[in-house]
């Protein structure tokens, strides 16, 4: 069964820094489109950087220039790096990616989105 587990959120103070990691485990055949998203309380999740497998970046305007995605194929694992953190930074963040992975009880191969279970930032002003 395919897990993905973040680590690395905390409390920080404004103008911090924390990276966040994602590891992916799991009869994984390949794994394509890494990203990270947040949520805050009372607010929609939203986008906040993604990777493809080739390594293309995005990012959201609101992070740009402040954070990184970054992303290892091999070892199965996407980081955040998050400098110049903000109070508005504050949010649980969490670890989305499209992988490709044989399933329990199946012989084929299946394309699904999956998402970790969180990790706490807390940015304090």
């Amino acid at each position: 069964q395919v897990q993905l587990v973040e680590s690395g959120g905390g409390l920080v103070q404004a103008g911090g820094s924390l990276r966040l990691s994602c590891a992916a485990s799991g009869s994984i055949f390949r794994i394509n489109d890494m990203a990270w998203y947040r949520q805050a309380p009372g607010k929609q999740r939203e986008l906040v950087a993604g990777i493809t497998g080739t390594g293309v970046t995005n990012y959201a305007d609101f992070v740009k220039g402040r954070f990184t995605v970054s992303r290892d194929n091999a070892k199965k694992m996407v980081w955040l790096q998050m400098n110049s953190l903000k109070p508005e930074d504050t949010a649980v963040y969490y670890c989305n990616a499209a992988i490709l992975a044989m399933k329990s009880g199946s012989l084929r191969a299946t394309l699904d989105d999956y998402w970790g279970q969180g990790t706490q930032v807390t940015v304090s002003s």
